[in-house]
C-alpha cells in the first residue's frame, strides 16, 4: 500500500505510481509481463486471482521480482514526515531517511500512551515538556479523524465516478457485441 501523493514535495513522476492503489510505489514488484505494483497491493491480488492485476496473463507469486533501481529512485524523493498531517512535524526529508527520523529525532513520534484518561499516544515533545492535555489531544484527534473521513469520502466519490464510467463503457461494448451477434444470426438465417 503505497505512499500518499500529497506527502511528497513537488510533482511525482507518474511512473512511480502503483496501478492498484494509485499511490507512490512502496517496495515495488514487477510481474513477468512488466507491470509494476506495490508489494502490499500485488501479493494479495496474485494469491487470490493467480493473474497480473492488468489481467494480461496468469502468474504466481514466485514470478514477482523486486525492482531495486526504481525503489532506490523513490527513496531519494523528498517526503513530509509521517507526523506532518496529524501532529504537525514540518520536516521534509528523503524517504530513505524517514525511518531514522521517526525512530530518533521526530518531536512528534509516539513514545507511550496517556494514562491520565484519554488513552491517546503521547508524543516525544509532550513527554519532554510534560504538557499533555487530554482535552486538547482528544480535540486534535477528532479533527484528524474528521479530516480523514472527508478525504476518504472524496476518494470514494472519485472511485464511484470511475466505476460508473467503466460500467457505462462495458455496457456499451456489450450492447455492440449483442448487436453484432444479432446481425450475424440474421445473416445466417438469410443464407
Amino acid at each position: 500500500m503505497g505512499f500518499e501523493l500529497d506527502r511528497f514535495k513537488g510533482a511525482v513522476d507518474p511512473d512511480f505510481k502503483c496501478n492498484l492503489c494509485n499511490k507512490v510505489l512502496e517496495d515495488p514488484l514487477t510481474t513477468p509481463c512488466g507491470h509494476v505494483f506495490c508489494a502490499g497491493c500485488v501479493l494479495p491480488w496474485v494469491v487470490q486471482q493467480s493473474s497480473c492485476p492488468v489481467k494480461c496473463q496468469r502468474i504466481s507469486t514466485k514470478e514477482l521480482n523486486h525492482v531495486l533501481p526504481l525503489k532506490n529512485l523513490i527513496l531519494k524523493l523528498d517526503i513530509k514526515c509521517d507526523n506532518h498531517a496529524n501532529k504537525g512535524c514540518s520536516e521534509v526529508l528523503n524517504l530513505k531517511d524517514m525511518d531514522a527520523h521517526m525512530r530518533e529525532s521526530c518531536d512528534y513520534r509516539a513514545v507511550g500512551i496517556c494514562e491520565s484518561g484519554c488513552g491517546l499516544m503521547l508524543t516525544h515533545k509532550e513527554q519532554k515538556l510534560d504538557n499533555h492535555c487530554c482535552l486538547k489531544a482528544l480535540k486534535a484527534h477528532n479533527g484528524a479523524l474528521q479530516g480523514k473521513v472527508v478525504s476518504l469520502d472524496k476518494e470514494l466519490k472519485k472511485q464511484a465516478l470511475k466505476s460508473t464510467k467503466r460500467e457505462k463503457s462495458l455496457l456499451a461494448q456489450l450492447s455492440a457485441v449483442h448487436n453484432d451477434n444479432a446481425l450475424l444470426l440474421n445473416l445466417q438465417e438469410n443464407i
